[in-house]
């Protein structure tokens, strides 16, 4: 009986085998492991072993078999050889042409490697440090003993589930290909199905555990084993589930959720707010579109940390000219103010009159610690990877928002070392549509506001001769009056 796929398990009510269970099977893992840890229940038998007799007459016949068929395929070789030499070279370039531009079109759902300007930035936002998402950091030896921790997982994600591991595990075999085109080919030529497909549902399973443990009605009940993993290493797995490159397509989570299903809408608005400490419990729930299909978990995360554009978003009026960067200074200046957002979305930030003479720049405000930092840098490195396909006129604002808010965030002074580090390692990062209509709103508010802002400026850089002067001279009315009251007197 032939296979559908790589490790299908072997299934007692449609097999016609008789011999008795010999050892425990579980996609990808060794009988021994997987027969004294995991899956307990779960058996397969051992493959019936053919006679030697048998053995000899089925390579017997297989060996005639390929002395007849190797010469054939030989010539076969040969003559398609030859017809490559004589086609039109123009084919290679039109096929690779038609390569770059599936490449494109799959660019919003595509596993990225990190841009050379975000792997500058160092390790510490783009290794994983304890567990690995895909076949990027597969392969590494520090990451191994996480791959026990996913068996837990899926065991615990087929238990709750109350399906097979056979129907599960044939979910993920169903998308398989479509996943694996989702990676670097080069990576994947190299890696087989018989490793690619147990990585995936594994994967997909942990993923599937991980986001119950965020959701607090859910961690109370998980197993006590699986949840102390999860709180215990907290920090460092929210850092590496949201690594660029340590991602696994939502294709393939989704293919788990159908059995052990998560309630995203909860899980969603857990996500608003993530990069402050206070949470803001006025805001509506978030509601996904129809049919909107995120590409990974840091896609998730990105779509509710940047919030969509308003349909009334009025555009500023162009200039002339704008700068290109701003300091915190020349905003206080002209009488621009740095004001924290009541809302925790990205997407809104902007310049806003504050009376006649002050305008305030919003920004959503920040609670810098390692993992927020290194989760913006990503979802910086998801938009860098995602835009530098398209025109410029084709780029919304939600679709480059943490780029502009993280440069925008540099105007704020800052007293911590650590913030003031993060922020300045930033400075190469490319512009993007959202940062270029907030200078262009400064701008605007210096042009229409020439006079004042140059009063304003005047006061800003002599207030403290101002105040020293009204100073004196509020000294000096009060001697004045002193005299004058010891003259009368």
């Amino acid at each position: 009986m032939e296979p559908a796929a790589a490790w299908v398990p072997w299934d007692p009510q449609t097999a016609n085998w008789t011999m008795e269970p010999t050892a425990v099977w579980a996609p990808g893992i060794p009988v021994e492991y997987a027969s004294t840890e995991i899956f307990g229940s779960c058996h397969q038998t051992s493959v019936p072993a053919s006679s030697k007799a048998e053995q000899v007459v089925e390579y017997g016949a297989a060996a005639q078999k390929d002395q007849i068929e190797k010469p054939a395929q030989e010539f076969a070789v040969d003559f398609n050889s030859m017809e490559m030499k004589i086609q039109d070279p123009i084919h290679a370039f039109q096929e690779a042409a038609h390569e770059f531009e599936q490449d494109v079109n799959m660019v919003e759902m595509k596993i990225h490697r990190y841009p050379a300007i975000i792997r500058a930035l160092g390790d510490q936002y783009t290794v994983p440090t304890i567990v690995a998402i895909g076949p990027y950091h597969h392969y590494q030896e520090h990451l191994k003993q996480a791959e026990k921790v996913k068996h837990v997982a899926a065991y615990h994600c087929i238990r709750e589930s109350g399906c097979s591991v056979q129907e599960m595990y044939d979910a993920v075999v169903s998308i398989a290909d479509d996943a694996r085109r989702l990676y670097d080919k080069g990576v994947m030529a190299g890696i087989s199905d018989d490793d690619f497909l147990p990585m995936k549902f594994y994967d997909a399973c942990f993923l599937v555990q991980y986001m119950l443990s965020c959701i607090p009605s859910h961690i109370s009940e998980m197993d006590p084993s699986l949840s102390g993993f999860f709180g215990s290493n907290e920090n460092d797995i929210d850092h590496d589930v949201m690594l660029l490159d340590n991602q696994l397509p939502w294709l393939v989570v989704k293919a788990i959720l159908r059995f052990r299903p998560v309630p995203l809408e909860v899980l969603h608005n857990s996500l608003k707010g993530c990069l402050q400490d206070r949470k803001v419990n006025k805001e509506d729930p978030f509601v996904m579109d129809d049919g909107y299909e995120p590409p990974h978990l840091l896609g998730l995360l990105r779509l509710h940390v940047v919030g969509r554009s308003k349909a009334n978003l009025k555009l500023p009026k162009e200039t002339e000219s704008i700068s290109v960067s701003v300091s915190a200074i020349e905003l206080a200046e002209i009488g621009i103010t740095l004001k924290a957002n009541k809302t925790t979305e990205l997407i809104d930030m902007g310049v806003k009159k504050k009376g006649a003479l002050f305008s305030e720049l919003y920004l959503p405000p920040l609670s810098l610690n390692r993992s927020r930092a290194s989760w913006l840098i990503n979802m910086a490195a998801l938009e860098l990877c995602t835009i530098s396909y398209r025109a410029d006129d084709d780029i919304k604002d939600e679709d480059s928002a943490v780029l502009p808010y993280l440069l925008l965030a540099m105007f704020v002074d800052r007293e911590e070392d650590e913030a003031l580090e993060f922020f300045t390692s930033l400075q190469d990062l490319p512009l993007g549509s959202c940062y270029v209509r907030i200078m262009k709103e400064i701008e605007n508010y210096k042009v229409n506001r020439r006079v004042r802002t140059k009063v304003h400026a005047f006061i800003y850089k002599n207030k403290k001769t101002i105040v020293m002067f009204f100073s004196g001279i509020g000294a000096l009315v009060s001697i004045i009056g002193t005299l004058k009251s010891l003259k009368v007197a």
